[in-house]
């Protein structure tokens, strides 16, 4: 996919071909200034001066058939009656930013005349615009400032982002490698509203599916992931050539070679697996995982597809930096200096790592397996998003929090897993009180990459409710608004 974000401008034919020659012109320098400014990630294209309803309509549907469009940027240069956009917003069904913008940035003070002010009156055509979107109930992004100012280039970048991820889960299809974890609940869900909300697709496959296909896969692709592994991490001297664990190293290169052959020939975007269900396995795919997540795809543990699918998702808006399926484990409860201390079992993507990886192999007390190969590291610091999608039965939820992932202040000698240590926002009490009213999962995606903006405009295009803990979140006022949200929806 040679992905790509179209810009259009709006006008209409009231005030004649010299103006919209210079509407024209002004968007071409808008679109391509955009592109050189290398804050954007995605290609931006100018399409059009759309100055009637047949030809807004016509845009939309072009739009809409570009596999390669994610969304697009419309601009009000003058105004544009917004009867004209009606049918062809009711159209759209893809993304878009309303970028309420004007060409120049100051106003010409000594020169400024009624031409002028017919010219560059987007403050005037933008609430036009404004007003039937709202009226439409069309969900969109609105971005206010001067095209040059480097936050509203940010602004547009994190857009892209979670426009990508959208378009990415639209088409995206998840692997389950048997069931969900026995007695679970949150890890449920509806597998039929998933896909008409979100697009991916889950598919369901007996273990002995993957058994098979590890199994005929040839040993010189294991063999090329052992030296991918004895070059890209420090690796205990056991599982070196000739060490007394070696043979466990082999063996997980052979369960990453034949997970991601079967992946790839299903065109996976993520996956799932559950140690309760993993027959045929002589341990349980710690390593495997990690690398396979570190390459981009999303992953779930017990069979929670759904964070699986919001892991890809996330991955996509931080062009799969610093990106982990993650798990709220323990805390530390100290006073003033409360922490969250997330790790798994095995399953955490080393794109997190705060440095290089250890690779070492550990007995495991779950699964019933043999010691299962995996890579130990501590995360690196900053700020991070915590983000988690719901099923409440009717309807869909993400909640996220907000957090500062920090270092620990003591060495985790004994701890045999990837972990990360974070803060809170406002604080651990309020975080953990209103997470749980919010019913967010014990599974989460955990990025340094991202903020919760690009979780926010993936949110509107799903047309989902996003429930914010941030430093500004009081318990109060949270759960009056997951009441007043339960009414709405």
């Amino acid at each position: 996919m040679n992905a790509t974000i179209w810009f259009a401008a709006g006008s209409q034919h009231l005030y004649g071909p010299q103006t919209l020659a210079q509407v024209e012109a002004d968007a071409k320098k808008i679109a391509q200034a955009l592109n050189d400014s290398g804050a954007i990630r995605l290609n931006i294209q100018y399409k059009a001066t759309l100055t009637c309803a047949d030809d807004i309509t016509a845009y939309m549907r072009k739009l809409n058939a570009d596999p390669d469009a994610v969304g697009t940027i419309l601009w009000m240069h003058t105004f544009s009656p917004a009867k004209m956009w009606i049918q062809g917003l009711k159209e759209l069904s893809k993304p878009f930013v309303h970028l309420h913008t004007q060409f120049n940035r100051d106003i010409p003070w000594s020169d400024i005349d009624m031409d002028y002010m017919n010219l560059h009156q987007s403050a005037h055509g933008g609430r036009e615009f404004g007003f039937i979107c709202t009226r439409l109930r069309k969900e969109r992004t609105v971005i206010a400032g001067h095209w040059q100012d480097t936050q509203v280039q940010k602004r547009l970048d994190t857009w892209a982002g979670a426009a990508l991820a959208w378009a990415d889960s639209r088409t995206g299809k998840v692997a389950r490698f048997g069931d969900n974890m026995r007695d679970v609940a949150v890890t449920e869900g509806d597998k039929v509203a998933a896909q008409e909300t979100f697009g991916y697709q889950v598919h369901g496959y007996g273990v002995g599916d993957l058994i098979d296909c590890i199994q005929k896969t040839p040993d010189r692709e294991a063999a090329a992931i052992v030296e991918e592994c004895l070059s890209a991490y420090d690796v205990t001297p056991e599982l070196l050539p000739g060490g007394a664990k070696h043979e466990i190293l082999k063996d997980s290169a052979k369960i990453e070679a034949g997970l991601a052959a079967f992946l790839k020939e299903g065109g996976f975007t993520a996956f799932t697996t559950t140690f309760e269900d993993l027959h045929g396995f002589r341990q349980l795919p710690g390593l495997a995982v990690q690398r396979l997540m570190e390459k981009g795809y999303g992953f779930g543990a017990e069979g929670d597809w759904k964070t699986a699918a919001l892991v890809r998702a996330v991955k996509v808006m931080a062009d799969n930096r610093g990106t982990s399926f993650m798990e709220d484990y323990t805390y530390h409860l100290e006073e003033g200096n409360m922490m969250v201390l997330g790790a798994h079992m095995l399953e955490v993507c080393p794109s997190i790592a705060a440095g290089k990886p250890r690779l070492e192999a550990f007995p495991l007390s779950i699964g019933g397996k043999g010691d299962p190969a995996r890579l130990i590291f501590t995360a690196a610091t900053g700020p991070a998003v915590n983000a988690s999608i719901i099923d409440l039965g009717d309807r869909f939820r993400m909640v996220v929090n907000t957090v500062t992932a920090v270092a620990p202040s003591q060495p985790l000698k004994k701890l045999p897993v990837a972990s990360v240590l974070w803060k809170p926002d406002p604080d651990l009490k309020t975080a953990a009180a209103g997470w749980i009213y919010a019913g967010g999962a014990h599974h989460s995606a955990f990025s340094t990459g991202i903020t919760y903006r690009e979780l926010d405009d993936f949110c509107s295009f799903a047309g989902i409710e996003m429930v914010l803990i941030d430093g500004h979140t009081d318990l109060f006022r949270l759960r009056q608004e997951l009441r007043v949200s339960d009414r709405a929806y």
